[in-house]
């Protein structure tokens, strides 16, 4: 481990999302120097050639930052906070963060960072850790467009798409919307579920149906097994899926749009994060729907797809 980098490329956050991500620009041949607060969470990406830095403000010597947080203080914290990236004299040329931040937060850092001479860009992604791992993530991006062309082919790398939707912070509005949506359709998902269970159809059977008909998506396939089999190993929690769909809320808000049914979504996944405030993955609430339902579920124990091999 090193306390400088020296790569062109630098990533700060190697949580579930971020560990992945990072791990296939390195697959695609980039240079990548690495910082996270945990130092062993970048073991795996130092086996693949990583260049693993101990101080962060020395990433700032790295041309294009990228980082991957939970919480808009949190980038806050790693960017401008005591020992920070830009703690430093040395400065990136540009910052491209791919949290799920609230777009008034992400608008203050734009604004703090261009003061201090460094583009941004936001590009926040659609899919978990499963998806990224497949090469199957979907990246959007807002900022300025010859930024974005900068590092298009980096951002295309991580998956199988990256797209501009404009300047400022539209991709965050994007994200809020995509993620809001993710909430609903996983509360509907699991309700027809049970109702097609409690009628007499296996789980398995019925998601198959879904997965081949007019509704089914990638996201339907990739939650397939976990429904099925139970198998709730964490991708995104209930706390985190909380904060996104109260993101959801407060951007309807302050925009003016009526969300109703995003609105009781967030009720009940509200109640489903007091009730599984660690680390369990947000489809968890099948169980408390079917507990709702007077329903005792078992695993099916089918091997089923999930879709992103």
């Amino acid at each position: 481990m090193i306390d400088k980098a020296t790569h062109s490329i630098g990533w700060i956050g190697l949580g579930r999302m971020g560990e992945a991500m990072a791990a296939r620009l390195i697959k695609a041949g980039h240079g990548l120097s690495v910082w996270n607060r945990t130092t062993s969470k970048a073991d795996p990406l130092a086996k693949l050639g990583a260049e693993v830095v101990t101080d962060k403000a020395a990433m700032a010597h790295c041309a294009t930052v990228f980082t991957m947080v939970s919480t808009t203080d949190d980038l806050k914290d790693i960017l401008f906070g005591a020992g920070g990236v830009l703690s430093g004299k040395a400065r990136p040329k540009r910052v491209v963060d791919m949290s799920s931040i609230s777009d008034t937060g992400s608008a203050e850092i734009r604004k703090s960072l261009e003061k201090l001479g460094i583009a941004y860009l936001s590009a926040p992604v659609s899919g978990n850790a499963k998806v990224a791992k497949a090469g199957k993530l979907l990246v959007v991006a807002s900022g300025p467009k010859p930024e974005y062309d900068a590092v298009q082919p980096l951002l295309a790398a991580l998956g199988r798409a990256a797209m501009y939707v404009g300047e400022g912070e539209l991709s965050r509005i994007w994200k809020i919307a995509h993620n809001t949506m993710f909430g609903v359709i996983i509360q509907s998902l699991c309700e027809i579920t049970l109702l097609a269970e409690k009628a007499g159809i296996p789980r398995h059977v019925f998601l198959e149906s879904i997965n081949q008909s007019v509704l089914g998506s990638m996201y339907t396939k990739y939650k397939t097994p976990a429904l099925v089999n139970l198998d709730f190993t964490t991708t995104f929690t209930p706390k985190l899926l909380l904060k996104d769909m109260e993101l959801g809320m407060g951007a309807a808000k302050a925009l003016g749009v009526v969300m109703p049914t995003a609105s009781v979504t967030r009720d009940s996944v509200a109640a489903l994060s007091h009730q599984y405030p660690g680390d369990i993955d947000f489809s968890v609430l099948l169980l408390e729907l079917a507990r709702s339902a007077g329903m005792k579920l078992e695993s099916e124990k089918v091997e089923v797809s999930d879709g992103l091999h």
